[in-house]
């Protein structure tokens, strides 16, 4: 197949998992067409790829973007994706997470495009119910962020109905990590995210990391999380992608190793990783946060044949470490 016809529109592609998404794409021979705004992502991060600067309910820009491009399918990474941040400013969250990605899917299929994968999250499951969550487990998100995936969730299942679409849910737990070959990594700005914190803590860029919550109901008080890899998180994507372009319909799984760790085990981690000090003080819980997120990813291994590659907490530090090292190296 012509490269022209293997083009895979990427939205949100110049952020963290998007960008590593588009060199995932590189290497399996399709053709990346990144659509971010750049609210978030960076544009040195899009390596190989047409980058077109945007908004995704920019109807005139995806008029031209699907009129110049005959794309195989659409892949979503353009959410909002802090918790504490949606229950602030949840208008912001469901007008972009909810009525952006409505206009997106409006032009897709419009002109002819009907396969869809999304970035979905555990935030839409809430507080667990068991130890593990699978997804069957009652869909009962306590933010505005999970509540807003979900009601895209839904809104897949109708256009499936209506409009024959074809598309990949997959629910992340906590994405984490870097490129192995440290290319790309993660930068959010300001960054919220744990091990990233941690990492800058390491590298000498912050004085220490902010424990938000430490009477939570698990072993040691602190939030326990199940890390996935970003790098098996794009694998599931390009295996979800190959599933639904052979006509398999409704993909809806986790991605996650089945592992959890505390905040404070963590912070263990990247000690023995970095062999650096990492000073941790107590803070205010935030609202928002369940106690405890751990995957079950049983049918993302039965319907993809997916498994992640770098399920060991301390690789996935020591690829972010090493991104984190080389960027302090390249900066300085």
């Amino acid at each position: 197949m012509p490269i022209k016809s293997r083009s895979v529109l990427v939205v949100g592609g110049a952020g963290y998992i998007g960008s590593h998404m588009v060199l995932g794409l590189r290497n399996a021979g399709y053709r990346p067409v990144v659509l971010d705004n750049l609210s978030k992502g960076h544009a040195d991060a899009v390596i190989g790829a047409e980058l077109v600067v945007g908004n995704m309910d920019d109807s005139r820009l995806l008029t031209k973007l699907f009129a110049a491009n005959k794309f195989l399918a659409v892949m979503h990474f353009a959410s909002l994706i802090e918790v504490a941040e949606s229950v602030s400013s949840p208008i912001q969250y469901y007008k972009n997470n909810v009525t952006a990605t409505l206009c997106l899917l409006e032009h897709m299929l419009k002109n002819g495009v009907n396969h869809f994968i999304f970035s979905s999250s555990a935030a839409v499951y809430g507080d667990p119910r068991t130890r593990r969550m699978k997804e069957t487990h009652p869909l009962m998100p306590i933010n505005p962020y999970g509540r807003s995936k979900l009601m895209v969730e839904g809104i897949l299942k109708d256009l499936e109905k209506s409009h024959a679409l074809q598309y990949a849910v997959l629910r992340y737990f906590n994405a984490a990590g870097a490129d192995p070959e440290g290319r790309i990594g993660e930068r959010h700005s300001p960054e919220t995210h744990l091990i990233p914190l941690l990492l800058q803590v390491a590298a000498g860029l912050r004085r220490s990391i902010t424990i938000h919550g430490n009477h939570y109901p698990t072993p040691d008080g602190t939030c326990i999380r199940d890390y996935v890899h970003v790098s098996d998180i794009c694998s599931a994507h390009l295996m979800a992608l190959q599933a639904i372009l052979k006509g398999k319909k409704g993909i809806v799984c986790n991605l996650g190793t089945g592992k959890g760790y505390s905040v404070l085990q963590v912070i263990n981690a990247v000690r023995r990783v970095t062999g650096r000090n990492i000073m941790a003080v107590n803070g205010n819980f935030r609202p928002g946060d369940a106690a405890v997120l751990v995957a079950d990813a049983t049918l993302a291994k039965e319907l993809l044949n997916w498994k992640p590659n770098y399920a060991d907490l301390h690789v996935i530090i020591q690829h972010a470490w090493s991104y984190v090292m080389k960027s302090v190296y390249m900066e300085a």
